[in-house]
């Protein structure tokens, strides 16, 4: 979605009161409200009022409010569920199952035997070499990430 699309996203509109939801946090770049369809009890979205398509369009100033936003919203179900554990998901791209292409932060509080059940696949450990190899190609993805002074 590009930015003169904003005016049809779903979560622009909640941002900017213009559509209904549970809003349980607020700030002047960001808002926290229940998604329609919550995998667990309390499970919260973390959205910026501004449109950002996705976490790589992310500016470093709006990360920074937007993890603070995140935290206070953490704490918040922490204190009012007592939940056992608590995940932060961020999908970027429909590859990693995002489908409103507005940036948002899942926090999803957690309890043994909850619906969600195990997110992680079984484990298969990656051969030394292989490892090596992949480490070395992101440490150069890094740099050059620097080098072209995208946000950090």
């Amino acid at each position: 979605m590009d930015a003169e699309d904003s005016a049809e996203c779903s979560f622009c509109l909640i941002a900017q009161g213009r559509s209904e939801a549970e809003v349980v946090f607020e700030s002047s770049e960001n808002v926290a409200f229940l998604p329609l369809n919550p995998a667990t009890l309390g499970h919260t979205l973390v959205v910026p009022r501004k449109h950002v398509r996705d976490l790589w369009d992310l500016e470093s100033g709006s990360a920074k409010s937007l993890m603070e936003s995140t935290l206070r919203v953490a704490h918040g179900l922490r204190i009012a569920l007592k939940p056992q554990g608590l995940n932060l998901i961020n999908s970027s791209g429909s590859a990693a199952t995002q489908t409103v292409f507005h940036l948002h932060m899942h926090l999803v509080p957690r309890w043994d035997g909850d619906r969600v059940g195990d997110i992680w696949p079984p484990k298969r450990p990656l051969a030394d070499a292989a490892r090596e190899q992949l480490a070395s190609e992101v440490r150069e993805g890094v740099e050059v990430a620097v080098r072209l002074n995208l946000p950090s």
